[in-house]
């Protein structure tokens, strides 16, 4: 039996002659790094929002948070789950081009590692619904959980564990609004 296409549903909806997004192969799970790896992309598509996206089974499983990541433990953040990308997009910084899908752009708002907080394997954390990680980003510290809440459509929360890296008097997003690789805004970006 073939082993599934985890980029399958990702390759289908892109046209890598007019997008520069790289196509990528999911890593095999023999590669995975000792220390996973985790991005969130700030995305100015059809309306702003962050992509998180965290290294799972060789590609970076990934939710579209609208209101972005918070420090305060308070926020649940909502996680519209999208298709899995590859590993090699944790770098990509550019302008999807307009009638691409997800055109706008894009920057590495934060990039690092994770560690899981659970007993059970980051996959079987997925599959149940429920993961904690502790993030140890450029701007990101800390534990985090992404719960599922609903199946019809899937949504799931982003939220701030209590910890000493919790701070709920700031807006990080607003705070520290450029990329972590190039230091430019999306402005800069898309100019």
């Amino acid at each position: 039996m073939k082993k599934k296409d985890l980029l399958d549903k990702y390759r289908k909806k892109r046209d890598f002659k007019k997008t520069p997004e790289p196509s990528g192969k999911p890593r095999r799970t023999t590669e995975r790094s000792r220390q996973p790896m985790f991005v969130i992309q700030k995305h100015d598509a059809t309306r702003l929002h962050y992509d998180f996206r965290i290294e799972a089974e060789g590609v970076l499983k990934s939710w579209a948070v609208p209101k972005g990541p918070s420090t305060n433990p308070q926020d649940k953040r909502l996680a519209m789950p999208t298709e899995d990308h590859p590993m090699s997009y944790g770098r990509f910084e550019g302008v999807i081009p307009e009638g691409n899908y997800g055109a706008g752009p894009v920057i590495v708002w934060d990039i690092g590692t994770y560690r899981n907080l659970s007993d059970v394997p980051i996959e079987e954390g997925l599959r149940n619904g429920r993961v904690k990680i502790w993030l140890n980003g450029k701007k990101l510290k800390g534990g985090y959980a992404l719960a599922r809440t609903g199946m019809r459509p899937e949504k799931w929360l982003l939220i701030k564990l209590r910890d000493e890296q919790a701070d709920a008097k700031r807006d990080i997003t607003k705070t520290k609004p450029n990329s972590v690789l190039s230091g430019k805004s999306v402005a800069e970006i898309a100019a």
